[in-house]
């Protein structure tokens, strides 16, 4: 009897054995696969453009002040006659740019307190200028003091920043496409130096995802903001995940 269960229980021990080597080797297969699955390198490629402002917009603020509402009203009507003369002379006329009429309104300084110190009736009107030759109103904007010296009172308002013209890059849609690719080919260029220094090869990407297009001043300096650039910079940055093979 005890002959008979000997080479049984030998049986089962040696197929419990097999068994959990096999385990232990699958399981240990299976590991190898998992790291090698997060074999991976991520890389950022940036692409940059040098971008010329198209379109500029440039509100022009009048004040006049009087005692007399009527010839407050028409210190303001002589202003704006003035300021369009002025845009006219500059090469920024009715053909060359569109200039609307804007923000008319009359305050009373007796409501504001300070009427002692001050005209009584204060009456502003701003004029926007919108042209799409912003080497023009670049030029324009920098002989205003040409108007201050002939009476015309202007202000800056905080809706419209600095008072000067604020120069917009509208194109970006079209720069996008080549930018991307150009972005995407220096990713992959830093990916494949890094698996050549790590002897190994690309397996292709993973994952990959762009960055948000940005314009900034092409002149960083304190003060200085990127709307009262006509030359910009447009970059990108974006990040593909790379996998990696021994």
């Amino acid at each position: 009897m005890s002959e008979s269960i000997a080479p049984r229980s030998l049986a089962a021990a040696l197929i419990l054995a097999l068994g959990v080597a096999g385990g232990g080797w699958l399981a240990g297969a299976g590991f190898a696969r998992m790291r090698t699955a997060d074999r991976t390198v991520s890389v950022k490629g940036v692409s940059e453009r040098e971008a010329k402002a198209d379109l500029a917009i440039w509100p022009l603020r009048l004040v006049a002040t009087d005692d007399d509402l009527g010839r407050a009203n028409a210190a303001l009507e002589r202003n704006v006659q003035q300021v369009r003369a002025f845009l006219r002379d500059n090469g920024l006329d009715s053909t060359a740019a569109e200039i609307t009429v804007q923000e008319f309104r009359v305050e009373d300084a007796r409501t504001m307190g300070g009427y002692s110190n001050t005209a009584r009736y204060i009456i502003r009107q701003t004029l926007v200028v919108r042209s799409a030759n912003v080497n023009q109103v670049q030029v324009a904007s920098q002989r205003v003091p040409e108007l201050v010296r002939n009476g015309v009172v202007l202000s800056s308002g905080q809706e419209y920043g600095g008072g000067g013209p604020t120069f917009v890059f509208t194109k970006l849609n079209d720069l996008k496409p080549a930018m991307i690719a150009e972005a995407t080919a220096r990713a992959r260029e830093g990916a494949e130096q890094f698996a050549k220094d790590a002897r190994s090869a690309l397996s292709g990407i993973r994952t990959a995802s762009q960055g948000v297009f940005e314009i900034l001043p092409r002149d960083q300096a304190a003060g200085i903001s990127e709307e009262s650039q006509v030359i910009k910079r447009v970059r990108v940055v974006t990040t593909v995940v790379y996998g990696l093979n021994d």
